[in-house]
């Protein structure tokens, strides 16, 4: 089935999350380090997350090959002040490309491939910063989902 993506005035989201620098291809082996940071912060600190989603936030390089810098992280309710590695960050607002992957993870190449293509249709440029949104886990791995967003330049 083939993915369709959509055209959305994003807000930003409040994330508590960790920063890393990532090669291409290496997000599946250093999520989950990161994220297990984020979360033990998120246990000392009643109240700063409610229903929040993991968010992985990408700032894509310039240079095509160069790392990734990836914040892994939690949606929060409120900004809050930086605790070792752990530190607030938001997901950006505006126009973006949005996509819902269902499914195992290692297939949501298929979604990213299907905004790149769309933004390529529609003549949008890429704004340098993606996130995907991950849903809570269903009990059959095929009904899971995860938002993918791409910010989009400005048009004009």
């Amino acid at each position: 089935m083939p993915v369709s993506v959509n055209l959305r005035t994003v807000h930003p989201r409040k994330l508590a999350a960790v920063r890393r620098e990532v090669a291409p291809g290496a997000v599946g082996s250093a999520w989950r380090p990161a994220l297990d940071k984020v979360w033990e912060f998120l246990r000392g600190h009643p109240g700063l997350r409610t229903d929040g989603h993991n968010i992985f936030l990408y700032h894509h390089p310039a240079q095509p090959g160069a790392p990734i810098l990836c914040d892994f992280g939690v949606e929060v309710t409120r900004n809050f002040e930086t605790v070792d590695e752990v530190c607030a960050a938001e997901t950006p607002g505006g126009e973006a490309a949005v996509a819902v992957h269902r499914g195992r993870y290692h297939l949501m190449d298929q979604a990213h491939d299907a905004i790149r293509s769309w933004m390529a249709a529609h003549r949008r440029e890429f704004a340098g910063q993606s996130w995907e949104i991950y849903g809570d886990p269903a009990p059959d791995p095929a009904d899971t989902e995860t938002a993918i967003a791409y910010l989009l330049k400005p048009i004009g």
